[in-house]
């Protein structure tokens, strides 16, 4: 029998709220306390900035976008900046890994055939180099990953846009790519054809379960808090 993925879906999530969760849950699996786990939610909006990120990346000054009510919150994770809002997916797969290019390479075939799925063909593209992590519906980007990893575990993961606004991407330099075209689940479907973001999340559970070789267990947050909380104390700090 396969090793098991627990899937937990948080719906709405603050980013700070979520980061402090994937860190508990990340020290309890480095403990082997937990299987590995998947995260599923969404963000309030929200603009990370990876560890490749420059200022010339947020062009119109911060005051602009809290005005606006988008949080701006420096990340571990590797990229660049992103935006996360109400409406896109948002998975963090807490699991334990070998290699950590391979892994991103998974989590790029997972969303793509989690779309492939939905009838909106993508691809990854890594013969373009690490700029161009994600997955892309022809020239336009569907999908982001940034991931961090600490004792052979991950955090932060993937971003798939369904039917969030798109707004946001395009007042920064999105994915640092001056160029970049975002595009969304809703946007390539046909018109009056948008799945919403329920139906997705379980295609992008079921996919990401199988590209690990895993079975999924759903199970409730009070369950994964829990688990969490059986860390001792000096582990769950990275002490010793």
């Amino acid at each position: 029998m396969l090793p098991e993925l627990w899937v937990c879906h948080l719906g709405v999530v603050g980013y700070g709220e979520a980061l402090d969760l994937q860190q508990r849950v990340c020290a309890a699996r480095q403990a082997e306390l937990v299987p590995d786990t998947l995260l599923l939610l969404e963000h309030p909006p929200v603009y990370t900035r990876g560890r490749r990120s420059g200022a010339d990346e947020l062009p119109l000054g911060e005051a602009f976008y809290r005005e606006r009510g988008i949080e701006i919150v420096d990340v571990d994770r590797g990229g660049r900046i992103t935006y996360h809002g109400p409406g896109q997916l948002v998975g963090y797969p807490i699991v334990r890994v070998d290699d950590v290019v391979a892994y991103v390479r998974t989590l790029e075939q997972a969303i793509v055939a989690a779309l492939a799925q939905e009838g909106v063909e993508s691809r990854a593209r890594v013969e373009d180099g690490p700029d161009y992590t994600g997955v892309w519906v022809a020239e336009r980007k569907i999908a982001s990953i940034g991931v961090h990893v600490a004792k052979g575990v991950t955090t932060h993961g993937f971003a798939v846009n369904v039917d969030n606004d798109m707004a946001p991407f395009g007042w920064v330099v999105a994915c640092g790519l001056p160029d970049v075209q975002m595009t969304s689940l809703a946007a390539e479907l046909p018109a009056g054809d948008a799945r919403r973001l329920p139906c997705f999340r379980k295609r992008a559970a079921h996919a990401v379960a199988q590209a690990l070789d895993r079975r999924q267990r759903i199970v409730s947050r009070a369950r994964v808090e829990r688990a969490a909380a059986s860390v001792p104390e000096r582990t769950a700090l990275g002490v010793g």
